[in-house]
């Protein structure tokens, strides 16, 4: 099974308009895709993932069949959101391109003891840094049916939010809910039959990974920064996963632009083909922005 499927990954390099020597960096390293074919064409790349066992595959990769890659390729275990500080340690500063791919890795969803996905049983995590000091269990099992109400419609405009963070308080008082499973069939046991088109605890599922990761906080902090580090001339490529992100990225874009540091090369989201869709239904949601550097 592939770690992850880059999404876009033709349209998100050649919008990069990547030149040999140039330096890059990929904001979200997950299975290597855009991190490898920066470096394939000629580019220096500068790789964050905040996921250790990201890092880890793609040493393995750069060990064994990527091994050219060693020479282009520097790694980094950071949340992006801390771009401005580790670009700069590292040299990357004046550089050619930043891309990041938003979206949760193929291999986290279908790693059971991470906890993300309800197709799953495992425990409710749902860290994507393992060394986060609260899980998703945490979260579920200490806050107030009114916050978990706030989560679950902030974070996945679930139209069930208040019953299911009622429901959340009450198995909770006999028993901590401790697995995917578990919360699945709470979310599940509030819809009315044949009432959804989705499984009902995909938005609360995404509500919780969104604030256990702080996903939208740390968006809205690496965005300026990831402008700052680029030269005259120098791309933000972003692909992002669901409508809240795309708006961040969207706005970011356009007040950057009011401000004179830019112009929005997408005048339209760029978005997969059907071929893509066919061939990885996960990115069926995807939508990409690119900004330029003035």
């Amino acid at each position: 099974m592939s770690y992850h499927i880059p999404v876009l990954l033709h349209e998100a390099i050649e919008a990069l308009n990547i030149v040999p020597g140039g330096r890059y960096i990929d904001g979200t390293l997950g299975g290597g895709g855009y991190t490898l074919e920066i470096a394939k064409r000629g580019g220096e790349v500068l790789s964050f993932d905040v996921d250790e066992d990201a890092i880890k595959h793609a040493h393995g990769r750069m060990d064994n069949e990527e091994s050219w890659a060693k020479n282009h390729v520097h790694l980094v275990k950071a949340n992006f959101r801390q771009m401005r500080e580790v670009a700069q340690e590292k040299g990357f500063v004046g550089i050619q391109g930043v891309v990041a791919d938003l979206g949760v890795s193929s291999h986290q969803f279908d790693e059971g003891l991470r906890g993300f996905s309800f197709r799953n049983v495992g425990p409710l995590d749902m860290r994507m840094d393992q060394s986060l000091e609260k899980s998703a269990k945490d979260l579920v099992n200490t806050l107030t049916s009114g916050e978990l109400c706030a989560i679950f419609l902030g974070f996945g405009q679930e139209r069930m939010a208040k019953r299911m963070a009622d429901k959340i308080v009450q198995v909770r008082e006999v028993k901590p809910i401790e697995t995917t499973q578990e919360l699945a069939d709470i979310a599940a046991s509030v819809y009315p039959k044949g009432f959804h088109k989705i499984h009902p605890a995909t938005r609360m599922f995404q509500a919780l990974r969104i604030a256990v990761n702080d996903e939208l906080g740390a968006l809205k902090d690496m965005l300026p920064q990831a402008v700052d580090l680029l030269a005259s001339g120098g791309r933000l490529v972003v692909v992002s996963f669901h409508s809240m992100e795309d708006e961040i990225v969207k706005e970011e874009m356009v007040r950057l632009m009011d401000e004179g540091k830019g112009k929005m090369i997408t005048k339209k989201v760029v978005e997969p083909t059907e071929e893509e869709i066919e061939s990885n239904p996960k990115s069926r949601s995807a939508k990409m922005r690119i900004f330029e550097k003035i």
